[in-house]
């Protein structure tokens, strides 16, 4: 029976508004046949058939062992079996556990040690990854393809691993008993993994409210009508958010396997999406198409981008969208979202309902409307932010420090309440005392017009502080001129954010959530094939009144 209390504080909402079990209960009873998820294959599943799936897996995950807040590890790409496995996870009141597919070696060990997690969905093109690590936890089943089975069971068996075929899950009975009851809004949910940029990756642990906020938070005014196409991976919280907001606002999905930018609009075309979300270089890679007719010849509407970037506005004009953004992370729920189509260049837009935010400095001390420093945050209702990182305590006490959630990230807020986004505090660089944002040296860079991707860090001044090094990944077909980009730079920033160093590279080193490693760029610094200015002759004039 839920908690009395929730009666009397209006910020709670019920149980049956927010528990993904229970929501989807409601849609299958209300609209059994309401699609609910179209995927690649152009197969649908109505709310009754996603109920059913979602019964029937976790049927099967409860007679091989799996019981309440037990952790499951999901190590699938998106695929319907990925899908049901999420829900029927939530149905017998397990924990999600999604790990990254690019996942191997060390962090793959720590993932899998730090998770408690005893039975895992794999992929069986992954499973021999599992025998190549020594730390394996409390693993001790993997429900993978009968194939892999059949060839490789015995291996696995040495190593203390059982393997069972999907057929357990996918071919159980579909159980009326099923989602189990008192699951309430700050059920422990899910656990979903940090990109370790900066050290181990962090287990964030998220109650069902905490999803459900963010989700419906980022699908602000949409509605029945509308579709959303998921383009990034379930192992992400940047997929399953959509799926969630879906059920929130009574929407459907799309589901892709990947983002393809030759394909992307036909599919979404195909399969009717309205909206979507474009991050990193996704944008681009769709502006760097030459325009054609088919840039129109599509069903969206909406797209969010992240960031926000100055061409922004003329990627909807082209592709005839409308455009916005959201600041968001693993541990909060969508605090700032922008307005349609906006006009301020470099906002992420103003505080939603029910979130507080501070900008700090580094001793948590409010700075100045326009000054810079650290945002932290907090939220009005309870568990709509993240519990804390599971089994590490002193890294929750840390974030959670003086009762704020400290994002890392810097932020300004001008007198209209708009926030800006500036950099990660840690990879702000300082040059001759000045602070530059390595954030706003990117989006000039990338206004370059053959630079696809780039990363700005700080590298080792000779005499003292640090210069800028910036690199980049060039178009498809194109070369990068460094002195005519530094020469480009020279127009559009000020003095001191024009790089010293140009390097050209193929790719940008990422993590698995494709998130840029700057730790490994600082780490390589100023190589060999880097370009110098100053060893070029190349003089910037300071733009500064004396």
């Amino acid at each position: 029976m839920q908690h009395d209390n929730v009666r009397y504080d209006p910020r709670m909402p019920s149980r049956e508004a927010c528990v993904l079990p229970y929501m989807l209960e409601d849609r299958a009873r209300d609209a059994p046949d309401g699609v609910f998820v179209v995927f690649e294959d152009e197969e649908a599943w109505s709310y009754q058939r996603t109920q059913e799936i979602a019964r029937q897996i976790g049927n099967g995950l409860r007679n091989i062992g799996v019981k309440r807040e037990d952790k499951v590890v999901i190590w699938l790409p998106n695929n319907k079996l990925c899908l049901g496995s999420w829900f029927a996870t939530s149905y017998v009141g397990a924990v999600y556990v999604a790990i990254n597919t690019g996942y191997k070696g060390a962090l793959l060990e720590h993932v899998i040690d730090n998770s408690d997690a005893e039975i895992m969905i794999c992929h069986p093109d992954l499973a021999d990854r599992l025998l190549d690590i020594s730390r394996r936890g409390r693993l001790k089943t993997v429900v993978t393809a009968a194939e892999k089975i059949a060839s490789d069971g015995a291996r696995f068996r040495e190593a203390g691993i059982d393997l069972l075929p999907y057929e357990v899950l996918t071919q159980a009975e579909a159980a009326a008993d099923l989602p189990v009851s008192g699951l309430e809004p700050w059920s422990w949910q899910a656990i979903c993994y940090t990109s370790g940029t900066t050290g181990p990756s962090k287990a964030v642990m998220s109650s069902y409210l905490q999803l459900c906020v963010m989700g419906r938070e980022c699908m602000e005014g949409l509605g029945a009508d509308d579709r959303y196409i998921i383009n990034l991976p379930f192992f992400h919280v940047g997929g399953t958010l959509f799926a969630y907001g879906a059920l929130a606002r009574g929407s459907s999905i799309a589901f892709l396997s990947l983002f393809q930018t030759d394909t992307f609009l036909q599919t979404c075309k195909k399969l009717k999406a309205t909206a979507c979300v474009l991050v990193g270089a996704m944008a681009g890679f769709l502006m760097g198409k030459p325009p054609a007719a088919a840039d129109r010849d599509h069903t969206l509407r909406r797209v969010m981008l992240l960031p926000m970037g100055d061409d922004s506005q003329a990627f909807a004009e082209r592709f005839g969208v409308d455009v916005y953004t959201v600041f968001n992370m693993s541990e909060i729920s969508t605090a700032i979202r922008s307005e349609l189509n906006p006009t301020l260049r470099g906002t992420c837009g103003r505080l939603r309902s029910g979130v507080e935010a501070r900008i700090v400095d580094e001793n948590d001390c409010e700075v100045p409307v326009g000054q810079v420093g650290e945002l932290v945050l907090r939220t009005d209702c309870p568990w709509t932010m993240f519990s804390g990182y599971y089994k590490m305590p002193e890294a929750t006490a840390k974030a959670w420090r003086n009762g704020w959630f400290h994002t890392g990230d810097a932020f300004r807020v001008d007198a209209g309440g708009n926030y800006f986004f500036v950099d990660r505090v840690k990879d702000a660089i300082r040059r001759r005392g000045e602070n530059i944002s390595s954030f706003e040296v990117e989006c000039e860079v990338a206004s370059f017009p053959s630079v696809l991707e780039v990363a700005a860090v700080g590298v080792p001044n000779e005499v003292s502080e640090e210069d800028v090094l910036v690199v980049v990944v060039p178009k498809p077909g194109t070369t990068i001129d460094p002195e005519g980009l530094v020469s480009f730079m020279e127009q559009r920033a000020s003095h001191f954010m024009v790089p010293r160093y140009v390097r050209v590279v193929d790719a940008l080193p990422k993590t698995p959530t494709a998130k840029v490693e700057k730790h490994a760029l600082r780490r390589e610094g100023v190589t060999p094939d880097t370009w110098d200015r100053e060893a070029a002759g190349v003089r910037i004039k300071r733009s500064i009144l004396a």
